[in-house]
């Protein structure tokens, strides 16, 4: 084709002017099909990729938290987030089965399953590493004291404790909050044998013996313990000014991501405070929302599922994921992430909150 223009150019010097526009017209004929060869597919791709919107919920000036092109190479249908409370971000590969971490936009990855720097993340199938063999034993605050359990937190110690049911810390760490149990009648050991016991014994009588041998023993190690209120689970804490009382408001749980920096309680329908102050009442729609925020003021609340951010106000937010309340320049944020398709990369935007 090559080798055609250059002879009609060269044709077009000697014989003049009524050959260039058939020359013109032949090269733009010519240049366009060597051209439509060389980019349909990518032009037909970035039309593709064109047509599909950027979400409702993007915002002006998203952060970039990382690209699925590139060295990694993942498609967004094919792949779960979640993220750890240094803002390390743990990416698994759901074809593949490998994980990404991504932080401060550095990736380290492919890593395998079992890999010890996937400790602390939620949601690790298969993962040994995340997984302790006793409770709380990857707790920085939580050690064994003979059977047990004892918290230390900034330079004090509480308990021993038998149970330790809830355990909460607030992001700037400097404060905490648990619901334990002092004593109990027969510990997940005890049972443990007992039950063996008895499934061994050989006749009625001597399983009744046993039985009664084992009453016997509960009876007094609550005697020994405290008596039955020592038994009744209770709020610990470091901080001032504390009067809920677990016993009395039964359902709540301790959640320290409800607010920035703070331990709240919530029930089905209520925020409550440590100081047992009703802090917002949930409206039906919000009722036992898995994930729940409440600004600064305590005045607003945001509740996410399946996709969408409802606050109280009314407002709707599809096509979200990942929400985290974080604190940026002395500003609290509900930060949350969508996929861009245009970018083909995971966004994040912040509304302050």
């Amino acid at each position: 084709m090559k080798k055609s223009i250059v002879i009609l150019l060269a044709f077009c010097i000697f014989t003049g002017n009524p050959v260039n526009a058939q020359v013109d017209k032949l090269l733009n004929k010519t240049a366009k099909s060597v051209t439509n060869e060389v980019k349909v597919q990518p032009e037909q791709g970035s039309k593709t990729a064109k047509q599909e919107p950027e979400p409702k919920c993007a915002c002006d000036q998203p952060e970039l938290i990382f690209e699925l092109g590139g060295n990694l190479k993942l498609m967004y249908s094919e792949i779960t987030i979640n993220i750890k409370d240094d803002g390390s971000i743990l990416i698994k590969d759901k074809v593949s089965g490998a994980y990404y971490i991504v932080k401060d936009g550095l990736t380290q990855g492919p890593i395998k399953t079992g890999d010890p720097r996937l400790t602390g993340f939620d949601n690790v199938e298969g993962t040994d590493a995340t997984k302790p063999a006793t409770p709380w034993a990857n707790n920085e605050y939580i050690s064994k004291s003979g059977e047990k359990y004892l918290i230390k937190f900034a330079g004090k110690n509480y308990g021993p404790y038998a149970e330790i049911k809830e355990f909460k810390v607030t992001k700037s760490r400097d404060k905490f909050a648990a619901i334990v149990t002092e004593n109990v009648a027969i510990s997940e050991a005890d049972g443990k044998k007992m039950e063996e016991a008895i499934k061994n014994a050989k006749t009625d009588q001597e399983r009744m013996d046993l039985s009664m041998k084992y009453a016997q023993e509960m009876q007094q190690k609550m005697v020994q313990g405290g008596g039955p209120m020592s038994m009744l689970p209770k709020l610990v804490t470091n901080i001032p000014g504390v009067t809920y009382d677990p016993l009395k408001n039964v359902g709540g749980t301790l959640n320290s991501n409800i607010k920035y920096d703070d331990i709240l309680f919530s029930t089905y329908d209520k925020v409550i405070d440590l100081s047992n102050k009703v802090l917002l009442t949930l409206k039906s729609d919000a009722a036992g929302a898995k994930d729940l925020f409440v600004n600064s003021a305590n005045t607003k609340y945001a509740f996410y599922n399946y996709g969408t951010l409802t606050f109280s106000d009314g407002t709707v937010m599809s096509e979200l994921f990942n929400l985290r309340l974080i604190k940026f320049k002395g500003q609290v944020y509900l930060a949350y992430m969508y996929y861009s398709p245009k970018r083909n990369a995971i966004m994040q935007c912040k509304i302050p909150f």
